[in-house]
Parts: structure tokens; sequence; C-alpha cells
């Protein structure tokens, strides 16, 4: 039931479910009227030799610490996914690059985003030359399905942060909210949808706007109790939870001058 519902159906409702699961029982029916072997019990294996191969595809989470990519969360008209969001940073001349066919709203939490690291640019260790000398690239995966919305700015942010600093984003956290130049975290809409989707996803921390906490009751109780759910009212907040320290730098390997001095000595 679980792989028609995500692999087959994508809908708020149960009328193509139902039409699925028709189609299997007809062609076990047509098999069995036929006198040929039929399954007497429907597995993953029996759907797809059925069905066919899967039709959709539910995007991934990480599955390890990565520097640049931070796990976002949005809502669709067929429930929450998550959506990871990824940073490039290239040698250029300061410009920025926003893909994944996200609209206007979307573009201004980048810049907005973008806009608060370069002023605290100081309290993360970041040289503020570095901005006119690194083309960004910002990068929303599945770039056919349109996106927008003010809900990824935490996200955005965590991303360019990550990046910039070279700390490791973890792996295992989801996070929503809206942000303002001053770094406020501002509640979102679809809070049951995401922690779901977070949850569905195997995913142990959830970070969320403080002033959604009451949308929490309409989540079920076995998500809850599965997850860590983190109420947040500021974005340095958000990254005391999401990012990692650096890692340590590695040593330089000696050379062979190096090394007859140190003999010498």
């Amino acid at each position: 039931m679980r792989k028609i519902i995500r692999e087959y159906t994508s809908e708020a409702g149960v009328r193509n479910l139902e039409r699925e699961i028709g189609r299997v029982c007809r062609k076990i029916a047509r098999l069995k009227a036929e006198g040929k072997r039929f399954p007497s019990r429907v597995t993953e294996r029996t759907v797809e030799r059925f069905l066919g191969p899967p039709v959709y595809f539910e995007m991934e989470a990480e599955r390890a610490d990565e520097v640049g990519v931070a796990m976002g969360m949005a809502w669709t008209a067929d429930g929450g996914v998550v959506m990871p969001v990824e940073v490039l940073l290239m040698d250029g001349k300061g410009e920025v690059k926003i893909t994944g066919q996200i609209g206007d709203v979307m573009q201004e939490s980048a810049q907005a985003a973008l806009s608060f690291l370069k002023a605290h640019h100081e309290d993360f260790g970041v040289d503020a030359e570095e901005f006119e000398k690194i083309d960004v690239h910002i990068h929303v995966p599945e770039g056919a399905v349109p996106k927008d919305g003010p809900s990824a700015g935490v996200t955005l942010a965590t991303a360019l942060v990550s990046a910039f600093t070279g700390r490791p984003v973890r792996h295992d956290v989801a996070m929503t909210g809206e942000i303002t130049l001053r770094g406020k975290v501002l509640p979102v809409g679809g809070v049951r949808e995401k922690v779901l989707a977070a949850h569905r996803h195997g995913l142990k921390t959830v970070i969320l706007p403080a002033r959604n906490r009451t949308d929490l009751r309409d989540v079920p109780k076995s998500a809850l109790q599965a997850l860590e759910i983190v109420p947040v009212q500021r974005l340095e907040e958000v990254l005391k939870v999401a990012l990692l320290p650096a890692p340590p730098e590695e040593a330089a390997p000696e050379t062979s001058d190096t090394a007859e001095e140190t003999a010498e000595a």
C-alpha cells in the first residue's frame, strides 16, 4: 500500500489509489480466470509487475553531512516534501545565480539571506573581500517543478553560511521559516505536512519558527515522538543546531628542504 501511495499516486485524496488497487486486483483475477499461476499475496515486487515502473519519485534526504547543502521542507497540493538547497562557490566577480525554477519571492529570500551573511561576515569569520571575488550559484533540484514562497529563507541562509565558512550541515536536520534582514525567523504555513515529510524521510530534527509551535497540535503523536522539534526565533539559533564545526585543516606535507633544516637544527 505504501509503495502504491508513494510511487504510483500523487494526490491529496484517495481516488487514484483506489484505481491502482483495482488494476492490481483485476490483473490477478484475470490470471485466475485463465487458469494461470497468480499471487495469493501482493508484495512490492507484485505491484511493479502489475503496475509497471514507478511513476513518481520522492526527493531523497541527504545521507552524509555536506558543506553548502541544507535540507528544507515545502508544502505542495499533494502533501509535504523535503527540498534540498545547494550552494556552490566559484572564483568570479561577486555575481549571484539562482536556478531551479524558483519564483520571485524565493529569489528575494535568497538575496535577504546573502545580505544577512554580508552584514555579519565578521561573526562568521568570513573576509568581506571574498564577496567581491567569488560567484555564488544557488540551486534547488527538480528544476522542472516550480517553487516559490518565503519559507525556504532559513534553508537558503544555512546553505550560504555553510558554503562560506566550510562548516558541514547536519544531514538529519530539516528546517523551514522565513527570515528578515535582521535575522529574525518568521512563521510559515503547511507545518503539519512539512513535519510529516521530514518524519517520512527518516530525519531526526526539525527546526521551526517559534510562533509555529501551536501548529504542532495537528501533527500525529507518533511523528512528534520520533522527531526533535527545535523552535527558533533567530537565524543564529538555526545555525547553532544545523551546522557542525569546520573540519580541521590538514598540515602541509613537509618538504625536503624543511626536513633538512629540521635535521640541522
